[in-house]
């Protein structure tokens, strides 16, 4: 087909120079049916379509190659069957025609396919203080030059976009409540509404729809914060875009590269001190004339008054074993060797462990994320050692 350029140019020799349509095919060197073409239709550009595509070789094969690609994308991707394998099973098959031919195909189905499959989303709106988002993610960093998986909480405020992010060893239940209260501290207030994904720390049994049973601690933490939590439908991302989203942004901007700290304690400041600089730093998303900070300033009048920390901890009972020792999370903690005997209580904390028997602490310590560590006070064991003196010299405590 003619190009534009050419068009343009038969078109003004006809309407502005008067040219005859013989004289435009001498010159131009164009055929009189082109020229006519051009001069009937108006149009300034033609293009060609193919209104049927002759499949010589792979329509037979239609049916199976289509069985080959659809069983393909129900696998994981270790899994799936690369085009030239495709090809190697139908030649083992039968058929007989090029590699090429198998692969223009597969390209034009999934072409079909992701225009099938495409998804629209409706925008969303949030209220100030109606709704906040959090999830985890896992970044590895350098802590003391040793390589460590650190689980990172998420919390966004979805109407000013303010984020929050918080490193943690683990994501257990006592990590989850102590990251709402760092975050509703920083935020000076919470939202009426919590978005959160089916997390076992949270979640105990999906229903249909939005029905859900919570885990009782957790309820106990939203009724204490006055927050009213919804899950999102299962494998539904984008309920809670805004959180995912950032999750990616950090991961990019705060962990890459791969950062080196001393202790956990130091990139958590790090972290938030980040937060707030990027909010100061970038415009709203949707009030641009304003900073995702300035937007969070007016919004922290809207948010419900934070009412102090909730006792965040995930209870388990434990035996204590002759040592004076309880085991919680694969290391041992010493306690009062009275308790020796009589089942505990251990609270874990995201930052320490009390163990409690009858009501009464019976041993406190800093939480340790080591394997096969023992921490001791060597006060527990002082009445033991009025009857074992001899254990002063190689006592481990």
């Amino acid at each position: 087909m003619k190009r534009v350029d050419t068009i343009a140019r038969v078109r003004r020799a006809f309407h502005v120079q008067g040219w005859s349509v013989k004289k435009i095919v001498r010159e131009l060197h164009v055929s009189r049916n082109t020229v006519r073409k051009i001069l009937r239709s108006d149009e300034t550009d033609f293009s060609y379509e193919r209104e049927r595509q002759p499949l010589p070789k792979t329509g037979a094969w239609k049916a199976q190659i289509e069985r080959f690609l659809t069983a393909n994308e129900g696998k994981p991707s270790r899994e799936r069957l690369t085009l030239i394998r495709i090809y190697e099973e139908l030649r083992a098959l039968g058929y007989d025609g090029s590699y090429d031919a198998i692969r223009r195909y597969a390209k034009g189905w999934s072409k079909d396919r992701g225009a099938v499959t495409a998804e629209a989303y409706v925008p969303l709106y949030y209220a100030p203080g109606e709704a906040y988002q959090f999830d985890w993610s896992h970044e590895i960093v350098l802590i003391q030059g040793v390589t460590t998986t650190v689980k990172v909480a998420h919390v966004r405020l979805c109407h000013s976009r303010m984020m929050f992010a918080r490193a943690y060893m683990r994501e257990s239940q006592e990590m989850v409540f102590d990251a709402h209260d760092k975050a509703f501290d920083f935020f000076r207030g919470t939202c009426t509404r919590g978005i959160y994904d089916n997390m076992k720390t949270a979640v105990e049994a999906v229903f249909i729809g939005k029905e859900r049973l919570y885990n009782r601690r957790f309820l106990q933490m939203c009724s204490h914060y006055l927050v009213h939590p919804v899950a999102c439908t299962p494998a539904s991302g984008w309920e809670k875009g805004q959180v995912e989203n950032q999750v990616g942004l950090v991961r990019e901007r705060f962990f890459t590269p791969r950062l080196r700290v001393k202790s956990l304690e130091e990139l958590n400041v790090w972290l938030l001190d980040k937060c707030v600089a990027y909010a100061k730093a970038h415009s709203h998303p949707e009030q641009t004339a304003q900073t995702i900070w300035q937007m969070f300033e007016a919004e922290r009048g809207c948010l419900v008054h934070y009412v102090g920390p909730f006792d965040g901890f995930h209870s388990v009972p434990a035996s204590v074993s002759k040592t004076c020792t309880v085991r919680f999370d694969n290391n041992k903690y010493s306690v009062l060797s009275t308790a020796v005997g009589r089942p505990v209580e251990v609270h874990a904390y995201a930052d320490r462990i009390v163990i409690k028997q009858d009501g009464v602490t019976v041993a406190e310590h800093q939480r340790s994320f080591g394997r096969g560590e023992t921490v001791y006070d060597p006060w527990h064991y002082v009445p033991v050692l009025a009857r074992k003196p001899g254990a002063l010299r190689n006592g481990a405590p």
